[in-house]
Formats: structure tokens, sequence, C-alpha cells
């Protein structure tokens, strides 16, 4: 097992230690779409012009309920963080957010299943990597980002589990959209959707809040 740090300068997995002790929770997808605004993010990830709303503290995905999602514009990218679900990183909706010269980036963290980041270009999946796991990589180009596991201390050909997968996601996903997330980017209230009977899917295992 090896611990990512980075070798070169750039976003870091310790620039991410913070999310240990953040209100998301051990289930989660934060989605980078570069080139959308806010609601276009939201609409292509399942919400309705009447599901968007201002999101607040209190409002969490529960069993039977409807699923949260904040949206915020940093730069040139929408980041769009999805409570205790994994929409944004199926491969058809990835393509729906990529479609028409889009790109996207989704790190999921599930502490009770298995961890993913991956990589979307104009409606086609390029990269779907295992953080925890690196050499389990997928897609129309799995070596794509081997570059920037390199630049964070990780050998893409070893076959090495990473100890601190989450934060290394996430800072890889920051060296490909330059947008360097912090606590004050989950500040609420700010845009989002509340989704009705938009749970997590069945068939994955998963711990919600409250349980």
């Amino acid at each position: 097992m090896i611990r990512a740090t980075a070798r070169t300068p750039g976003a870091s997995p310790e620039d991410y230690e913070w999310q240990e002790d953040s209100p998301l929770s051990d289930i989660y997808t934060i989605i980078f779409v570069r080139g959308r605004d806010e609601r276009e993010v939201l609409r292509r990830l399942g919400a309705a012009d009447e599901d968007i709303r201002m999101i607040e503290d209190g409002d969490r995905t529960y069993p039977e309920g409807p699923q949260i999602i904040t949206v915020r514009r940093i730069g040139d990218w929408t980041v769009a963080i999805e409570d205790c679900g994994w929409r944004g990183l199926q491969p058809e909706v990835l393509g729906v957010l990529t479609r028409n010269d889009g790109e996207a980036v989704a790190v999921h963290r599930h502490d009770y299943a298995q961890h993913r980041i991956a990589y979307a270009v104009d409606g086609l999946p390029i990269t779907d990597i295992n953080p925890g796991f690196p050499i389990e990589r997928q897609g129309a180009d799995p070596d794509r980002l081997n570059r920037h596991l390199r630049e964070l201390g990780i050998d893409p050909a070893a076959d090495d589990s990473i100890d601190n997968p989450i934060s290394a996601a996430l800072a890889l996903a920051g060296r490909m959209t330059g947008v360097m997330l912090t606590p004050q980017h989950l500040r609420r209230p700010i845009l989002g959707a509340a989704i009705p009977g938009a749970s997590p899917p069945v068939g994955a295992h998963r711990r919600v809040h409250g349980q």
C-alpha cells in the first residue's frame, strides 16, 4: 500500500484531507462539468425545472425521498455534488452531460463498495479508474490520465493499493480541471435540485443518513 502525494506543482491529496471531516457523507459523487451552467447541469442530471430550488442545510437524501444535488460555478466548470448518489458517475449520464463538445470528471466515494473516478469527453467515456487500485482502468482510452497519476506518485502499471484514494481522486480531478475545492464550496443555501423518487438505484451497497 502506498500513499499518494504530489510530485509536481499542482493539486495534492493533502489539499483534500479536509473532506474526511466535512459535511459530505460516506457516499457521494462530485461531478465537474465544463462549459455548462448550473441549471443546464441539473437538467442533464435528470432534474425537472420544478425540482430546482435553493438547497438548505437540512436538505439530505433519504430512502424513499428526493435525491439532493447542489451546484456551484467555479471558473469554466460547474461542480455538482450528489448527496448519497452516483447518477453522475454512470456512463449514460456522463454521455448526456458531455455531448456536443462537453467534458466532465466524476469522483465517487462509496465507503461500502468501490470508489471511482470517471472522465468523459463529447459523450464518450474516456477513462474509468478505481482510485484505490489504479491498475484497474477501463474506457475508450484507459491510460489517458496516467501522466496525472504519476504526478501524484502513483505508478499506473504497479499492482499497488492507494492509502488515500478519495483525496488522490479529488487531487487528480483538480489537476485536470484547475478547480480546487475547499470547505467554503460546500456552504448552503445554494442552488440545487431535489429530484423526487431519485434515491440511488437498487443493486449497489449503500448506507443512508440516519441508518
